[in-house]
């Protein structure tokens, strides 16, 4: 059974950098697609970076290329989102997901295909 545990919200300023965190338990798979995505109240979720936790691909939304970077640490079983450059429309909750196969690159625009969640962390950019 698959847990994920996002870490590492708060508010900040415009221009400002957060660095989230997302801890998995249950994963059995040695190699898994894992995401952040995030969503405001009222609107869908938005796939914002995905990785796949094997040889590390990454993709990104073209609204935060350049100023949000999503890596791993497989001896960890984490995720991390160093988000920077901050701007108020990045304000949402954040969430950590993960699927065991399929398309990383196509998981990005499609945040339903991802099977494990986390509770969410909170980025408030003002």
């Amino acid at each position: 059974h698959v847990q994920l545990v996002e870490s590492g919200g708060g508010s900040v300023q415009v221009g400002g950098s957060l660095n989230l965190s997302c801890a998995a338990t249950g994963m059995s798979a040695s190699s898994m697609c894992m995401a952040w995505i995030r969503q405001v109240p009222g609107k869908e979720r938005e796939g914002v970076a995905t990785i796949v936790t094997g040889y590390g691909g990454k993709w990104y939304d073209s609204s935060v290329k350049g100023r949000f970077t999503i890596s791993r640490d497989r001896t960890k079983n984490s995720i991390y989102l160093q988000v920077n450059s901050l701007k108020m429309e990045d304000s949402a909750m954040y969430y950590c997901a993960a699927v065991t196969d399929g398309s990383c690159a196509a998981a990005l625009n499609a945040p339903t295909y991802f099977g494990f969640w986390g509770q969410g962390t909170q980025v408030t950019v003002s």
